[in-house]
């Protein structure tokens, strides 16, 4: 027994961190990207919606092959008709009636039909529309996949600026509880003034509360990456890029030079299924007027009796089978067809307008994304050049501070200076990420 339970005991001790090992940890960019395309919810969903769209063609497809159906019925007259036939039939006096009961109480019926379609024109209309959705659930996962990308990138790069920022914020409220110890220390020995203490302990009043914001935002952008990862909110995930050095991984002029080829588009293929959609719906207003033909052959067996005893041994059936064919003729609805040609026929030409007005909204779509992109770049460069200039702006007066040359006004205008071009820096860094994601959506590369 002592055996046993220490065998179990030692099973548990490693299914425990096995268990907790079910969900990743840590993800570059490139490595969230993958597992929220497999694992998204929205992406979960629209890989159903394409194994849902194939089943539906093959739905379609199948009304147009041969169906078979069964049927079996029973009735049991509780009070049988009675007929009235000529009694001299049974050698009585003209003009008279004898009362006559036809058939037994009991029976039973069981048939087996085959039916099939030989003409029909919005069969064909029905297994082209049928292909053209499933174009179409093809484009709107792709489609799906591009925004699920999308909400990645922005997420993971929050996650980091807001992790920047908690970083940079620590070291800021650092340098100022230095100075303000320092400064009180000058003026409780006579050497300071009181509006220098006043001014420092405003500016880390300040720091303070965007440090606490900041520590909120990195809980709260992590939880937002979580569920773009389609992970539980609280799982401890772990980034392992840094923002800088992603940012020029991201930076690449070959996306601006790079031709614009609109069939690449994924929003233009979802336009053209329309375009396409709408074409089939005039094909099948049109071919209303044409004509059906089906056939059919059926097999079947019936049965009587006084009792229900069909399931006997000797109990009689009787066979019996039809072939047939049905052919239906529109002739005249009124110019109900009519109308509804006319009307699929302008959804058409608005649908073909519309691609046409696409084209043009894509193609200025691209020079806006090439223009937000390069912005970007250069802004994340100016900001570059501006922080370090800030920088040593901000020591010039720390030095001139301490050694009493510039006031603590001076002081805090270049600190506050530093943490607004701090701010700055790290929201140019996500600019570059999120305009390049979104230019890649557009060429779909």
């Amino acid at each position: 027994m002592r055996t046993i339970i220490s065998i179990v005991l030692l099973q548990l001790l490693w299914y425990v961190p096995l268990k907790a090992q079910e969900n990743p940890t840590s993800f570059t960019l490139d490595e969230a990207i993958v597992y929220a395309l497999e694992h998204n919810y929205d992406a979960i969903n629209a890989s159903r919606d394409l194994v849902d769209a194939q089943k539906q063609k093959w739905e379609t497809i199948a009304t147009g092959l041969p169906q078979i159906e069964g049927a079996v019925s029973y009735q049991n007259q509780l009070k049988q008709p009675v007929t009235q036939i000529p009694a001299e039939f049974f050698g009585g006096e003209p003009g008279t009636f004898q009362e006559v009961v036809f058939g037994q109480p009991q029976q039973m019926n069981a048939t087996a039909t085959l039916r099939q379609q030989i003409f029909d024109g919005s069969y064909i209309v029905g297994v082209q529309a049928t292909q053209a959705f499933l174009r179409y659930t093809q484009n709107a996962k792709e489609k799906s996949d591009l925004e699920v990308k999308t909400a990645v990138v922005e997420a993971y790069g929050n996650v980091l600026l807001a992790q920047e920022s908690v970083s940079i914020f620590e070291k800021n409220k650092k340098t100022l509880d230095d100075n303000l110890y320092e400064t009180k220390k000058l003026y409780e020995n006579g050497l300071g003034d009181e509006e220098s203490v006043d001014q420092l302990q405003i500016t880390l009043s300040s720091v303070n509360n965007q440090l606490k914001n900041a520590k909120r935002l990195e809980k709260i952008t992590l939880q937002m990456l979580n569920l773009m990862l389609g992970l539980p909110l609280d799982n401890p995930t772990v980034l392992t890029e840094n923002l800088d050095k992603l940012t020029q991984r991201q930076i690449d002029f070959g996306l601006v030079e790079n031709n614009f080829l609109l069939d690449n588009n994924t929003d233009y293929k979802i336009v053209k299924n329309l375009n396409e959609q709408r074409e089939l719906e005039l094909k099948l207003a049109k071919s209303r007027a044409l004509p059906t033909l089906n056939a059919f052959v059926n097999y079947g067996g019936l049965s009587f009796g006084d009792s229900f005893t069909f399931f006997d041994g000797g109990q009689d059936w009787f066979g019996f089978s039809t072939l047939g064919v049905d052919l239906r003729i529109p002739i005249f609805s009124s110019l109900g067809r009519s109308a509804s040609t006319q009307r699929a026929k302008i959804a058409f030409e608005k649908a073909k307008t519309q691609l046409t007005q696409a084209e043009s909204q894509l193609r200025l779509q691209h020079e806006s994304a090439k223009s937000d992109y390069i912005l970007a770049i250069e802004q994340y460069q100016t900001s570059k050049d501006n922080l370090d200039l800030a920088e040593r702006i901000e020591t010039k007066n720390q030095v001139k501070y301490s050694e009493g040359l510039a006031t603590s006004f001076e002081l805090r205008q270049a600190q506050t200076q530093l943490y607004s071009t701090q701010q700055e820096y790290l929201q140019s860094m996500v600019d570059v990420i999120n305009r390049k994601t979104a230019l890649e959506n557009i060429i779909n590369q």
